[in-house]
């Protein structure tokens, strides 16, 4: 087996925002044994590495020295099924969004509400993706995951992962924990999520009561296609902030000076603000900093309209970052992973 190794690789079409940035090593790895070749090769040559998936949650802001790993490892399968639940597997590799297209064609229920998020099944614990009342924690049912310090593979359960709000035990640990595959309990007959009030608004726009999957993951489709940017169109990576979660009375105080605050529970004494509004009521949506800029339609998706640095949007976002915390005194973090 010979790794293809290649030198000063630029790395634009590997990430959504479209930066241009340069690898000084790049390689892609299609298996288990092809990433253990590609660590191998880094650690003789003492090169630094940065493992990569579809890039959809990165903002690159200078070139990568050393190797850059992209997992593109591919297979998805159906491992059991037990009554009405039915066990699925799928390698790091696989894109997102025809994963769960390919879960809906086997006529399996829960992933749907995560339709049309960017990105790869192997990044999906990292974030621990979420949309519409879901998160990938919610079906998850364990991955198997590469570690960097022992060489050996782990086999996680939900509990060991850490799950959090955008968050897991692999974001914590940066650099250790490669994921290899990812397991997904789902079923057959399983009950829809339709709490989110815009997906029961297109389905009822649309004349459907009593919706399928499939339908659902249509109408989730068609309101992030109006929501949010094509990234293949406008380059941008989702949602640049988290929602900031803050305790209720802070909350509370808040919306006695702003009462348009939105807000959503956040488990007890808790609430979760909703970033866009905030950055929306700052006046920053449609914004634009040379070409970098806030999305004329969405105040929480930073973009790339051509040709902007990483260093660029990072800057745009310091000034939202502290133009929000001087108008409510609430900090912003930043969802992609800066590199």
């Amino acid at each position: 087996m010979t790794l293809a190794v290649r030198e000063a690789v630029s790395l634009q079409p590997f990430n959504t925002f479209g930066i241009q940035a340069r690898a000084e090593y790049f390689t892609a790895v299609h298996s288990d044994a092809e990433l253990r070749q590609a660590l191998a090769l880094a650690a003789e040559r003492a090169w630094p590495v940065q493992i990569i998936g579809g890039g959809s949650n990165l903002l690159l802001t200078a070139d990568l020295p050393g190797l850059v790993i992209r997992m593109a490892s591919q297979g998805k399968r159906i491992l059991r099924e037990a009554g009405e639940q039915v066990l699925v597997e799928a390698e790091a590799g696989e894109p997102w969004h025809p994963f769960v297209q390919w879960s809906l064609a086997q006529g399996l229920v829960g992933l749907e509400n995560l339709s049309l998020i960017p990105g790869t099944v192997g990044a999906a614990p990292i974030q621990n993706v979420g949309a519409y009342g879901i998160e990938v924690k919610d079906v998850f049912a364990g991955l198997s995951a590469l570690d960097r310090h022992s060489g050996e593979i782990h086999e996680w359960g939900a509990q060991g992962c850490a799950f959090g709000y955008r968050d897991s035990r692999f974001k914590q640990e940066p650099g250790r924990w490669v994921i290899l595959r990812v397991r997904f309990a789902l079923g057959r007959h399983a009950p829809l999520h339709l709490d989110y009030g815009p997906v029961r608004q297109r389905l009822a726009a649309e004349g459907i009561e009593q919706p399928s999957a499939s339908q659902v993951s249509q109408a989730i489709c068609a309101i992030r296609r109006e929501k949010l940017p094509d990234p293949a169109v406008l380059g941008n990576a989702g949602s640049f902030f988290k929602n900031p979660v803050l305790p209720q009375a802070q909350a509370d105080a808040l919306r006695q000076r702003f009462p348009g605050l939105v807000s959503y529970p956040a488990g007890e004494g808790f609430a979760k603000l909703a970033a866009g509004w905030l950055i929306d009521q700052a006046g920053w949506r449609g914004v634009r900093d040379g070409a970098a800029g806030v999305h004329a339609d969405q105040a929480l998706v930073l973009v790339n309209y051509g040709g902007a640095t990483g260093e660029q949007v990072l800057a745009l976002a310091r000034r939202i970052q502290a133009d929000i915390q001087a108008r409510f005194g609430v900090s912003l973090e930043i969802e992609p992973n800066l590199l």
